[in-house]
């Protein structure tokens, strides 16, 4: 594969676009802020994948606890847990310094919110196609089962992962086959779309080519989504794994130049609005920017506690300034007040 000269080049385009973005997460003020606003994205459009759907005002809402735990959907709860596992996967991954198969079934349960593993041997699990699509219901793939065998097949996986000596491709390339090969496997009885998707996001960080698992794979992935299902169906079906790697790279490299883009749109109005906010606002200053920053909801105890201010006189007054000045708009929720960061709603949105 790596022989293939259109392949070298998209994996040296697709390299370059993913150390510029790598870079750029490194610019920011503090090195996990936004990072739970990008992760979330992920979350919400992976979970969109598998045609679960929430609105990014429901999203907001629940992150910033801006609503009660009993009033969040059931989609905008799948969403939350895909970002925690993102971050479980991460934290497992960063002490163990590897991939393996205890940190894949923590994150896939985490994202499921299940105490199961491994799919059983007996289980008769196959994939169809969607009810949208032409002959829906049929059945495209059978996944392989029998006892001990999902077991062997990704302890290979996790070897050809971890084993750079004995398999010493590309990191790039070896997340594009690994991706196709777990989702072959297809370990577990649900799921399996999603947790692929973090453990790609996982093993780049591994390898050092991210900082922090940020790369926003899902968007192209949801845009070109019949492209996916037919490059996946290809290697299956014709061994045609050129056209696959070269879709995921893509991916890559389209990810990647987007993220570097969101990344550099946020800092530039981070900076716009703390030079403004210094300039109309007595007590604003970089710590209360940040914080104002971190996600696009914002309850005012959380600034209250930044500042160590317990007057709730004195934080409606601050928070009128900061709505006087255009730092953030009011909104309410039955009776809970929050405050909207509509520069970076509008960033967001794209």
């Amino acid at each position: 594969m790596e022989e293939d000269v259109e392949v070298m080049k998209k994996l040296v385009t697709a390299s370059r676009a993913l150390a510029t973005t790598n870079s750029s997460i490194h610019r920011l003020p503090n090195p996990t802020m936004l990072i739970n606003t990008i992760a979330l994205q992920e979350a919400q459009t992976s979970t969109a994948i598998e045609n679960i759907f929430t609105t990014e005002d429901e999203l907001y809402k629940a992150v910033s606890e801006t609503i009660r735990e009993e009033n969040i959907k059931p989609a905008t709860k799948e969403v939350l847990r895909y970002r925690e596992a993102l971050w479980e996967g991460y934290n497992i991954t960063q002490e163990k310094g590897k991939m393996d198969m205890d940190s894949i079934i923590s994150t896939f349960r985490q994202i499921k919110n299940s105490t199961a593993g491994i799919r059983p041997p007996q289980t008769l699990t196959v994939i169809r196609r969607g009810q949208s699509e032409f002959r829906s219901g049929e059945v495209i793939y059978t996944p392989p089962r029998g006892a001990g065998i999902i077991e062997a097949k990704m302890e290979n996986l996790i070897e050809y992962l971890n084993d750079d000596k004995k398999y010493p491709t590309d990191p790039l390339i070896k997340m594009c086959i690994a991706h196709y090969q777990f989702e072959a496997i297809h370990p577990f009885s649900d799921g399996n779309g999603r947790t692929g998707r973090i453990l790609n996001l996982l093993y780049l960080v591994n390898k050092g080519l991210l900082g922090q698992p940020v790369l926003y794979l899902s968007k192209y992935i949801m845009i070109n989504k019949d492209d996916y299902y037919h490059h996946l169906s290809g290697v299956t079906q014709r061994g045609a794994w050129k056209p696959w790697v070269m879709y995921m790279l893509d991916a890559v490299e389209k990810t990647a130049e987007l993220t570097n883009q969101l990344i550099t749109s946020i800092l530039n109005q981070i900076e716009a609005t703390l030079a403004h906010g210094k300039t109309t606002i007595k007590w604003y200053n970089k710590e209360v920017n940040e914080a104002v920053f971190s996600q696009p909801y914002i309850k005012p105890k959380f600034i209250g506690e930044l500042l160590g201010i317990t007057s709730r006189t004195t934080l409606t007054k601050y928070f009128g300034e900061l709505v006087a000045a255009k730092v953030l708009s009011p909104a309410k929720d039955g009776k809970e007040v929050y405050y909207i960061n509509d520069d970076l709603i509008q960033i967001l949105k794209g």
